[in-house]
Parts: structure tokens; C-alpha cells; sequence
């Protein structure tokens, strides 16, 4: 089953380097879990009408963990 983490973070001011969330990511301030797509989009929903994300200083990210590989199909 996939699950999904809804997480809020602080952007961070550009500073000309490469932004590679693997060695440098941003700082989370929220991280809530959701057992369906439809509940993340709805929490992320709920980050979006915050004062913080809305003036461009925080993100909303949605994603998606313990997702199974597809098998081709025979």
C-alpha cells in the first residue's frame, strides 16, 4: 500500500549552487502522514491557506512512500 507524507518546509534564499534535496534539503517544519492520495491533497490543501506559504516563504510537498514497484504486464 502507498502512503504518503504531507510536508511543509522553509524555502530557502537562493544561493546560486544546485538545489539537491538529497544532500541539502530544506527545513521541515510539518510532517503529517495520509493513507490516501485524496487525504494528502486535502491537508496539503489545508498548508496552502497558510499566511506563510501563501507569501512564498514556506512549500507544500506531497510524497509518496512505501510505493510498490509495477510488474509489467504478461
Amino acid at each position: 500500500m502507498t502512503r504518503f507524507l504531507v510536508v511543509l518546509t522553509d524555502v530557502r534564499p537562493p544561493d546560486g549552487a544546485c538545489r539537491d534535496e538529497r544532500t541539502s534539503p530544506e527545513r521541515r517544519r510539518q510532517v503529517v502522514g495520509a493513507s490516501s492520495r485524496e487525504a494528502a491533497d486535502r491537508i496539503a490543501g489545508a498548508f496552502m491557506a497558510l499566511g506563510m506559504v501563501r507569501a512564498g516563504r514556506q512549500r507544500v510537498k506531497v510524497i509518496a512512500v512505501g510505493r510498490r514497484p509495477r510488474h509489467p504486464a504478461f
